[in-house]
């Protein structure tokens, strides 16, 4: 057979081979609502792709290299379940730089760090009551603090969206206590028609003043509603002036506002002296950067919780910084230290080349998805949810998501519809980005992997439009 012959019935059989409903374009009802939206059809990109089927249903835009916000988490994850594995934790230690004598340390004690995400408040407190369990009553010294594991660079954490105090503008560290988190606890008090605010922990490095009023409207985006001026030292080594203004619904319940207003020195200092004192302990030192000396033996470890439970708060709740700290561990999982964005960049890469997979769109800046630089395809992204759904850590990484209209981000969204609790679904917000990913059962029970992007400045009207796609996976014929 010739050449051209052979070509002519390739080509033929190309052109008669049908191919699945919608595989270039979404359906009439989506369309519709995208315009009702006032979202143009060229700012989305759509991918919907039945596992184990050998194409896609929807497949619109799907090449186009889009900010993906928060679901670029999937991608963070998914390469750390793999290449960390699912019991995975990381270990903070307590080494003494100084000679033990009876229950007094004569010196000073050192707090290792290795990027731990989950060193929260609960957690440090255990790690201190360890302490305080060897015996150890007195610390003569001062607390020194060893970032080392990390090398990160310092950037200004306004530079984002102008929210420096936001918590999740907090820059990852390789010693990251609580996040740096100051809670207010806002508490609506009906009978005195005031807002009780709880400070929490650290009250003393505050000035609060609450000039909140309480109304009796609809609680909607109630942190809209607050004026909250905040004045702190750049370098965050003071007590900081928070005054809330404005008013606050009581339909709102309690909510609490995260802020970080502190540096690692002050921040830390400040909370081991309270734990420590709570628990019968002296000490008077001051907090000092600097690494570990020879020594042989950590005083105490602290392990965290495994990765398996810590992609969840990840994954449901889109911690930013959790993802950062674990993404900033890939490039450091063999040994590579310190740790550092390039190396956690090159892991990726090498990864996805070993799961044959090819995104050379590929923008991760941090690993969280908080990036306006950020950049994957729909149809890559929804190709690694494909390997994904075949990996060995597949459990763990789809449970991992939020449940449609059950819990996480996904909590309020179709709720007491056909398709409640019938999706794992990833979801992602930035300014002028809505975006969805993950998988859905229709009501045949077939698993589909949907992604849904929008980069437009009225993306904060596409969840209806997105809505929609979810019902129509679960509907089709």
């Amino acid at each position: 057979m010739t050449p051209f012959k052979l070509a002519t019935i390739l080509c033929f059989i190309h052109t008669t081979v049908a191919l699945p409903a919608f595989s270039q374009n979404f359906p009439d009802p989506i369309r519709q609502a995208l315009k009702q939206s006032g979202i143009p059809e060229s700012a989305t990109s759509i991918y919907v792709h039945e596992i184990g089927a050998s194409q896609p249903l929807i497949a619109f835009n799907s090449d186009k290299p889009m900010n993906p916000a928060s679901v670029m988490k999937l991608v963070t994850t998914f390469a750390g379940l793999e290449l960390l594995g699912p019991a995975y934790t990381w270990k903070t230690e307590l080494y003494a730089n100084g000679v033990l004598k009876g229950d007094k340390l004569q010196g000073d004690l050192v707090i290792k760090g290795y990027g731990d995400p989950r060193l929260n408040l609960e957690n440090f407190w255990l790690l201190i009551r360890r302490l305080r369990q060897t015996g150890l009553r007195e610390i003569t010294g001062d607390l020194l603090l060893d970032n080392s594991y990390f090398d990160v660079p310092i950037k200004d954490p306004s530079a984002f969206d102008n929210k420096p105090y936001r918590v999740y503008n907090t820059a990852p560290e390789a010693l990251l206590v609580n996040y740096r988190a100051i809670e207010l606890r806002l508490i609506p008090q009906p009978k005195s028609k005031t807002v009780r605010v709880i400070t929490s922990p650290l009250p003393e490095l505050i000035d609060l003043s609450n000039n909140l009023k309480l109304t009796m409207g609809k609680c909607n985006e109630w942190r809209n509603t607050l004026g909250t001026d905040i004045r702190a030292d750049a370098k965050g080594n003071r007590r900081a002036s928070v005054t809330l203004n404005g008013s606050y619904s009581v339909n709102c319940g309690e909510k609490i506002l995260l802020l970080s207003l502190h540096n690692s020195l002050t921040y830390t200092l400040g909370l081991f002296r309270q734990l420590w004192n709570e628990q019968g302990g002296v000490f008077n030192g001051k907090a000092r950067t600097s690494t570990v000396p020879n020594v042989k033996l950590p005083l105490e470890t602290h392990q965290s919780p495994p990765l398996a439970e810590i992609i969840r708060d990840i994954n449901k709740f889109s911690n930013n910084i959790a993802a950062r700290q674990l993404y900033l561990a890939l490039g450091a999982a063999t040994g590579n230290v310190p740790a550092t964005l390039t190396k956690s960049n090159v892991a990726i890469r090498q990864w996805l080349t070993s799961k044959k997979l090819d995104f050379p769109e590929l923008i991760i800046e941090n690993g969280s998805g908080l990036s306006r630089k950020g950049r994957i395809s729909a149809r890559h992204l929804g190709e690694l949810l494909l390997t994904a759904f075949q990996s060995s850590v597949m459990p763990e990484f789809v449970s991992s998501l939020p449940i449609l209209a059950v819990d996480g981000t996904m909590e309020k969204w179709l709720n007491g519809t056909t398709v409640t609790g019938r999706a794992h679904i990833k979801t992602g917000l930035l300014d002028e980005v809505k975006t969805m990913a993950g998988y859905m059962l229709d009501k045949l029970g077939r698993r589909v992997v949907v992604v849904f992007f929008v980069n437009h400045s009225k993306s904060g009207s596409a969840r209806p439009v997105m809505s929609m796609l979810l019902q129509w996976v679960y509907e089709k014929p």
